[in-house]
C-alpha cells in the first residue's frame, strides 16, 4: 500500500495564525509536532517511508522539506523521496490524479496496488487503533470498493461534511462497513441536527482509499477529462495539469460512484476546521480557558486566549476567542468562528498582505523578520541555518547593510569575499552582486537594514541559486 498525503492546501479558517503562505498544515497544535509531521508519524507503524508521497505546491516545497528532516534522526538518511509539487491549484481531484499517475510511472505500481489518501491537517487519536482501520481499509479495497472513514458525530457540526450509510451493521461479507447512500455537503443548522439524531449519517473524514485499477475507472466513467489524463505520461500530464477541471474527489467521484463504503471508525478525529472546534481539543484550566504564551486572566470563563510575545491580559470575558499574532490580533465569539473565512475575503478584497504572510517568512536557508517598515526603509533579522547560503543576487533600487548579532557570516560583495563577526558590519551598494552564507555550525543572525525607494521582496534579481529558484 502506498500512502498520498495532500498537502497543498492554503486553507485560511484558521487566521491570524494560517496564512496563504504558511497555511495551518505547518502549525504546531499542542506540542513540538506540526500537523504534517503528525500525519506522517501517524501513518508510519503501517507503512515504510519511502511507500508515502506527499503532494504540495512550489510555494511550500520547502516548508515540507524541512518538516521531513526534522523527523529523521542523526544516523538515519534521507527516507521520504517522494515530493510531487502541483503545477497548479486544481482541487482534490487532480491532485489525486497527479499522485496516481505518479505511483504508476515513477514507482511502477500495478493497478492491484491499494492507496492511502489522507489530508495533512487533521487530528486523530488513538494512533493504534487508527492503524487497525487504515489495515482493514487495505483489505476491504483489494475486494474493488472505494473506502473512507466516517466518524460517528458527537455534535449536530455544520462545519463538516456527511456520509449517509444505508444499512447498520456489517457489510454483506460479515465485516464492518457500511454501503453508503449518498454524500451531504456542510449543512445549515436544522440539517445537522436531524442528521444528529438520525443515527445513520456520518462525518466525511476526507479519507480515501482504493485500488489504482478501480480508481480508473471511476475517474473514466465520471470525469473522463481526468480519467483520460492517466493514458498520459507523467510530463505530458504535468503540462497540461493547469488545464485539468477544478473538482473536489467528493463531487468527481465519491457522490457518483456505486462502489464506495464507510467504515465506522470510533476514534477521535477533527479536521480543525476552525477556532472553536481548536478549542475543544485543548487542554483547559479550571475554568474552563485555553491559555497559550504569556496570559493572565480574571473572571475570565470558556475562553481561548494564544498570545504570541506580548503579555496578553483579560478581565470577565465569557465565551470568547483571542487570538494573538506579530501583526494582528483577532477576537471573536464562540460559535461565530466560521465566518473567520468571510473576514479573511474581506482582508483580500481590502489589499492586506496580513491574510498572506506572516511578519516572519521562511525560505529553504532559513528566515527572516520584518522587525520594522516605513517610507525608503526596512530593518529585518536575518536568520541562516548551518552549512546554508542565500542566492547570488542584487537589487536595483536598495543598499543594505549588514550587521552580525550572533554566528560568523561569510559575505560575497562583487569579486570580494570575507568573513564577518559578531559586531562587524559590511555594506551592500546598490545593484551590486552579494550573497550571505553560514560557514558555521551554529545558526548566524544579522540584522539587515534596507535602504531605498522601493524595498519589497520583487526586487531581487537571482544569478546563482542552490535551490532552484532561479525561475521565480
Amino acid at each position: 500500500m502506498k500512502v498520498i498525503i495532500l498537502a497543498g492546501g492554503s486553507g485560511t479558517r484558521l487566521w491570524p495564525v494560517s496564512r496563504k503562505n504558511y497555511p495551518k498544515q505547518f502549525m504546531k497544535v499542542n506540542g513540538k509536532r506540526s500537523l504534517l509531521q503528525n500525519t506522517i508519524e501517524r501513518l508510519l507503524p503501517v507503512v515504510n517511508p519511502d511507500d508515502i508521497i506527499i503532494l504540495t505546491n512550489k510555494e511550500y516545497k520547502f516548508y515540507v522539506e524541512s518538516e521531513l528532516n526534522s523527523l529523521l534522526s542523526d544516523d538515519q538518511p534521507s527516507v521520504f523521496p517522494h515530493i510531487i509539487l502541483e503545477p497548479a491549484c486544481r482541487n482534490t481531484a487532480p491532485a489525486i490524479a497527479l499522485g496516481i499517475k505518479y505511483c504508476m510511472e515513477k514507482l511502477e505500481c500495478p493497478k492491484e496496488e491499494v492507496l492511502f489518501i489522507s489530508p495533512c491537517d487533521h487530528i486523530i487519536k488513538p494512533v493504534d487503533k487508527f492503524c487497525e482501520y487504515v489495515r482493514r481499509s487495505e483489505d476491504i479495497a483489494k475486494d474493488g470498493y472505494i473506502v473512507t472513514f466516517g466518524i460517528k458525530p458527537i455534535s449536530p457540526e455544520t462545519g463538516y461534511g456527511y456520509i449517509k450509510a444505508k444499512n447498520k451493521g456489517k457489510g454483506e461479507d460479515g465485516r464492518n462497513y457500511l454501503i453508503v447512500e449518498r454524500f451531504t455537503e456542510k449543512p445549515d443548522a436544522e440539517s445537522a441536527r436531524n442528521y444528529f439524531r438520525d443515527g445513520n449519517y456520518y462525518w466525511n473524514s476526507g479519507i480515501f482509499v482504493f485500488k489504482i485499477g478501480r480508481i480508473e475507472e471511476e475517474f473514466m466513467r465520471y470525469v473522463p477529462e481526468i480519467g483520460k489524463t492517466l493514458e498520459l505520461s507523467l510530463n505530458d500530464m504535468m503540462k497540461g495539469f493547469a488545464k485539468m477541471p477544478s473538482i473536489s474527489f467528493d463531487y468527481a467521484v465519491m457522490e457518483r460512484s456505486e462502489r464506495i463504503v464507510t467504515i465506522p471508525a470510533e476514534i477521535y478525529w477533527s479536521d480543525i476546521g476552525s477556532w472553536d472546534s481548536l478549542f475543544e481539543i485543548l487542554d483547559k484550566d479550571e475554568n474552563g480557558n485555553v491559555k497559550i504564551g504569556d496570559v493572565i486572566t480574571m473572571d475570565s470563563k470558556e475562553t481561548m486566549i494564544i498570545g504570541d510575545k506580548r503579555l496578553i491580559a483579560t478581565i470577565g470575558l465569557k465565551d470568547c476567542l483571542v487570538i494573538e499574532t506579530d501583526d494582528a490580533i483577532l477576537i471573536a465569539q464562540k460559535g461565530e468562528t466560521q465566518k473567520v473565512k468571510n473576514l479573511v475575503d474581506k482582508l483580500i478584497l481590502d489589499g492586506r498582505k496580513e491574510v498572506l504572510e506572516h511578519v516572519t517568512t521562511y525560505r529553504p536557508w532559513g528566515s527572516y523578520t520584518i522587525l520594522e517598515e516605513g517610507q525608503r526603509y526596512k530593518i529585518k533579522r536575518v536568520v541562516v541555518n548551518p552549512g546554508e547560503r542565500l542566492s547570488l543576487q542584487k537589487h536595483f533600487h536598495r543598499s543594505e547593510h549588514w550587521v552580525v548579532i550572533k554566528g560568523t557570516a561569510k559575505v560575497t560583495i562583487g569579486n570580494k569575499e570575507t568573513y564577518i563577526h559578531e559586531n562587524e558590519s559590511a555594506y551592500v551598494p546598490k545593484s551590486t552582486p552579494h550573497r550571505l552564507e553560514n560557514p558555521g555550525k551554529v545558526q548566524l543572525e544579522i540584522i539587515e537594514v534596507q535602504n531605498g525607494e522601493y524595498v519589497e521582496e520583487d526586487d531581487i534579481v537571482r544569478m546563482e541559486d542552490v535551490y532552484g529558484r532561479m525561475e521565480e
